[in-house]
């Protein structure tokens, strides 16, 4: 049974500064490719399918901790964020008349104006998923993580999740059902940083 392995991309300067990305195409900072650059894949995993979103954040990544080019694929696009791209979430929060509210208020269906939902994202996903018949590594973004995840533990975006994704981690499910592994594999140190 093949297996597919989510990878979130590096830290951007407005990851930093709690800006709304989506899709966006703001690159990696060089802190982040500096930290990416003392990790390389799990040796179970060297020899996956490679692919990322298209956009730029998640291509270098791959390229550093895989060393070699992904393919890319639109369907790994980050959510469209539409009209709040560009925005902190927290000045957002702060407005209330904004509609703007924390995921564990979402549900399916939740969508920033002009934006993408849950549901909609995880349409998009499902062609690029039936076509999977390898061992896999996507690097993406932490909405299509948070979709992929969400269908694998049955979480329907009310309350608190039942995952939580930090950086320089695989998360892995089983394909073609989305059963997830409990815990995610670390990325390994290299011994000589590139």
């Amino acid at each position: 049974m093949p297996k597919l392995a989510l990878l979130r991309h590096g830290h951007t300067d407005w990851n930093r500064a709690g800006r709304i990305q989506g899709r966006s195409d703001i690159p990696l900072d060089d802190e982040a490719r500096a930290t990416l650059m003392q990790y390389r894949l799990p040796a179970e995993w060297q020899d996956a399918a490679l692919c990322s979103s298209p956009l730029a954040r998640a291509v270098e990544t791959a390229r550093i901790v895989a060393g070699r080019d992904p393919a890319p694929f639109a369907a790994l696009t980050e959510m469209d964020w539409g009209d709040w791209e560009g925005q902190r979430g927290v000045d957002l929060l702060a407005q209330p008349e904004s509609g703007f509210r924390h995921i564990e208020d979402w549900g399916w269906d939740y969508h920033a104006p002009g934006g993408e939902s849950p549901a909609r994202l995880r349409d998009r996903l499902q062609p690029w998923l039936a076509g999977l018949d390898r061992d896999t590594l996507a690097v993406c973004h932490i909405g299509v993580m948070r979709v992929l995840l969400a269908q694998a533990w049955g979480w329907d975006f009310s309350g608190p999740a039942p995952f939580r994704i930090k950086r320089n981690r695989l998360y892995i499910l089983s394909l073609p059902d989305l059963t997830p592994e409990p815990e995610p594999i670390r990325l390994v140190k290299r011994e000589t940083p590139q």
